[in-house]
C-alpha cells in the first residue's frame, strides 16, 4: 500500500491511543512568534549587520548562553552592542527589539491546554531566556489575567532555569526521569526539526508543528477534544 497522508494520520491516530503524556514546545506551538521581526526591529535601530549574528537557524553563541542562564541580561545586552557596533543602544531599546519576536497567543489555546490537562499529563518544554520569560509573564497578566503557565501544565521547564536547552538530550531526559514518563507513552510537539530528532532518538513520539498547522487544528483532526 503506498504511503499516503490519510495512511499517516491513521497510523498517528493509533499511536495517540497509547499516549498518556504530552510535552509542548512554546514558541510557534502555543505562543506565535516571528524571528524576522527581531531582525527588522534591530534594523530600525540602525543595526545594519543583524544577519551576521542573529537568525533562526544560526546565531552568535551569546543567545545560547542566555537561554541556558549562563550569562546575565546585562552581559547579553553588552554583547549585542558589541556585535551591532552600536554602543549607544539602551537597555530598553535592546529589550524592546528582542521581545518583538512575540506575536500573540491565539484565542482558544489556553482553553485547549486545560482540556488536555484533564485527559493527559502535560508539560511545557521551552528554550527561553530571562528577558523573554519576563515579557511572556507580563503578557499573560495583561492579556489573560493569569500569573504564569503553571495552571496549564503539570510542570513547566524553561531552559534558562534548567541550564539545559533543546536539542540537547539531557533536557529531554530530565523531563522523562523527573516525572517517571515512559517515552513510548509520550508525545512531543515542537516546530523545530532538530528538537524533534533528539526526542525521536529517545523513543518519544513526535509531531512537527509547521504553519499553517496549529495545535487546535491538530487535536481537532485527531478527535481528541
Amino acid at each position: 500500500m503506498p504511503f499516503t497522508i490519510s495512511l499517516y494520520f491513521h497510523i498517528f491516530a493509533l499511536i495517540m491511543e497509547g499516549i498518556k503524556n504530552i510535552i509542548f514546545d512554546y514558541g510557534n506551538v502555543i505562543f506565535n512568534i516571528d524571528f524576522t521581526r527581531v531582525q527588522a526591529a534591530w534594523a530600525k535601530l540602525g543595526v545594519n549587520n543583524v544577519e551576521e549574528f542573529y537568525g533562526h537557524r544560526q546565531q552568535d553563541p551569546v543567545f545560547n548562553l542566555l537561554e541556558r542562564g549562563e550569562i546575565s541580561n546585562a552581559n547579553f545586552r553588552d554583547r549585542i552592542r558589541d556585535l551591532a557596533h552600536k554602543p549607544e543602544l539602551t537597555d530598553e531599546q535592546i529589550d524592546s527589539a528582542w521581545n518583538s519576536i512575540f506575536l500573540d497567543i491565539p484565542e482558544g489555546n489556553h482553553e485547549l491546554l486545560l482540556k488536555l490537562k484533564d485527559k493527559y499529563r502535560t508539560f511545557l518544554l521551552s528554550n527561553i531566556n530571562a528577558i523573554h520569560y519576563d515579557y511572556v509573564h507580563d503578557y499573560l497578566k495583561r492579556k489573560f489575567d493569569v500569573v504564569n503557565n503553571r495552571q496549564f501544565f503539570e510542570k513547566t521547564y524553561y531552559s534558562h532555569l534548567t541550564g539545559k536547552r533543546k536539542p540537547e538530550q539531557e533536557i529531554f531526559e530530565q523531563v522523562l526521569q523527573e516525572n517517571n514518563l515512559d517515552p513510548a507513552e509520550t508525545l512531543f510537539i515542537d516546530d523545530s526539526p532538530q528538537h524533534i530528532a533528539t526526542a525521536k532518538q529517545l523513543g518519544i513520539h513526535t509531531y512537527l508543528m509547521t504553519a499553517p498547522d496549529t495545535i487546535q487544528a491538530f487535536f481537532k483532526k485527531e478527535n481528541i477534544v
